[in-house]
């Protein structure tokens, strides 16, 4: 029944994100159909020059989705989204289609061959009137297939930012919801079983004994490719325009950054006089910040701990040569005057902050903490050699995660860190997986699930306060963003975010909803 409630509710999203499902898949196919069905043919028709193209067809489908998507990111004229989604899906699909099609044509008699041969046909003639013909049932089985996986693959697309029904899917995975999950795994494998039914009807027309072995049924299975592209392309601009300028608002890929997300898309749609393009969801730091460079998104909220140390690979300088800390307000106004400068240097503006700082959280369990007395992460360091901890995928990476934390506090487990996912720890932590987590000290989940955040008290972590990153050419494009973004200024308290945050993981409510709901309070 939730179910249902969240598609209605998010009718006119749905449809904006299946239509850019049926858009990759549809240009993907058509795409590698005109590469694949040439390369085919030569495979049939020179083997032995053929069979590296087969082989090298072979080593990109071994290639994981995510991998392949991130060898493609940094290439030119590629980057972040649709392009990099399209190229992805065109190299998956292209082996399916060159095997079969020259299976196809090496399997016709060689007897048809010698007749058309004596009856004075051209190669071409014979390519034309006689082998394809036979060949089409094998050809379209290949293309059948393409396409089938091309829906399935396409829901990693959303990673990167090129849409479709991945978003829903990846935003369940992050709040760790089932039925948003749903939400988009559904109409992705109706989708594929209607591609799949559809491609298969075609492809027993076509078969001996079949209804009808005419071309006329696979260019009928052509054009609706093609008729279904161009629709679910009308049917996103449609959905997309608005007479008014697009800015596109980015997210990383948990709670907070979605709901972060959801409030600068808000705040621009009210104050900012422009249509607001949401790609969230977007996935780790890296990701974000190269496309705000890049020019795939013109906003999202970063952290100034987190842009100083993990993106331009600085450091914290809050203590004296002697030992003494600086105020952590001086370090504050510190950090954020390094990072904006930093970001300025790259063309991009730095805003004001939201108001709350969100550092990592060292957290166990509620029971844990009560039991053995503890307070800080000193504390923790005699129990640790007994624990298992486990650290996110960036956490393990950065200049200010777990080696320097490890250092600072000596901190040694029975076993190596395992590596998990962001949304997954604090339940894994309650559950007992792991005893010790680095979380979010905003996170809604620390009191949903009695965790308990141990004390920085010797303040490895620098402060992570939460600002929008705009690209500077954008702000002078559109003067209404830098309006609307100053409105959220010191708008949103420690208290605010976590209530947020534990709206959507524990109360299971829309990201959007509680954005909205905040926004409306606002004056």
């Amino acid at each position: 029944m939730r179910l249902f409630e969240f598609w209605a509710s998010h009718r006119d999203e749905l449809m904006r994100l299946a239509g850019e499902h049926v858009v990759l898949v549809a240009t993907s196919t058509i795409v590698a159909i005109a590469i694949g069905l040439p390369v085919g043919i030569f495979a049939a028709r020179r083997p032995r020059a053929g069979r590296p193209i087969v082989a090298l067809a072979n080593i990109v489908q071994t290639i994981p989705s995510l991998a392949l998507l991130g060898f493609l990111i940094p290439l030119p004229f590629v980057g972040l989204g649709t392009r990099a989604a399209l190229v992805a899906l065109i190299l998956y699909a292209l082996l399916p289609i060159v095997r079969t099609t020259a299976a196809g044509l090496t399997s016709v008699d060689p007897v048809l061959r010698e007749a058309g041969v004596a009856l004075g046909m051209t190669a071409r003639q014979l390519l034309r009137l006689v082998e394809l013909p036979l060949a089409l049932p094998s050809i379209v089985a290949g293309i059948r297939v393409a396409a089938v996986v091309g829906v399935g693959t396409a829901t990693i697309a959303a990673a990167i930012g090129a849409g479709g029904l991945g978003e829903y899917i990846f935003r369940g995975l992050s709040m760790v919801d089932p039925t948003v999950i749903l939400a988009g795994a559904i109409p992705a494998a109706a989708l594929a079983l209607g591609v799949d039914a559809a491609l298969s009807a075609v492809e027993r027309r076509l078969k001996p004994g079949g209804r009808s072995k005419s071309r006329r049924s696979v260019a009928l299975a052509g054009a609706a490719l093609a008729v279904a592209a161009v629709l679910a392309l009308a049917a996103v601009t449609w959905v997309r325009a608005g007479g008014r300028t697009v800015v596109r608002v980015g997210s990383k890929n948990f709670t907070e950054q979605l709901v972060l997300g959801e409030i600068v898309a808000g705040a621009l749609e009210r104050w900012g006089g422009v249509t607001v393009e949401r790609r969230l969801n977007l996935g780790g730091t890296f990701i974000c910040d190269r496309a705000v460079r890049a020019g795939e998104i013109d906003v999202y909220v970063e952290y100034t701990g987190t842009a100083l140390t993990a993106i331009f690979k600085d450091e914290v300088s809050g203590a004296s040569q002697d030992g003494d800390r600086q105020p952590p307000r001086s370090v504050s106004r510190q950090v954020y005057g390094r990072v904006r400068d930093r970001y300025a240097s790259a063309g991009l503006t730095l805003g004001a902050p939201l108001g709350f700082d969100n550092t990592f959280a060292i957290l166990i369990r509620g029971t844990d903490a009560r039991r053995l007395g503890l307070k800080t992460i000193e504390d923790a360091t005699r129990h640790a050699p007994g624990w298992r901890a486990g650290f996110g995928y960036e956490f393990l990476e950065r200049a200010d995660g777990y080696a320097g934390l490890a250092r600072t506090y000596s901190l040694r487990f029975a076993e190596r860190p395992r590596v998990m996912d962001l949304a997954l720890m604090y339940r894994a932590l309650a559950d007992g997986q792991v005893d010790l987590i680095a979380g979010d000290a905003t996170s809604g989940l620390i009191t949903a699930l009695d965790l308990f955040m141990l004390e920085d008290n010797r303040e490895y972590f620098p402060p992570y306060e939460a600002a929008p990153v705009m690209r500077a050419a954008s702000l002078l494009a559109h003067p209404g963003i830098a309006d609307a973004l100053a409105r959220l200024s010191g708008r949103i308290t420690v208290a605010d975010m976590r209530s947020m945050n534990h709206a959507v993981d524990a109360g299971r409510r829309d990201p959007a909803a509680v954005a909205r709901d905040f926004l409306a309070r606002l004056r």
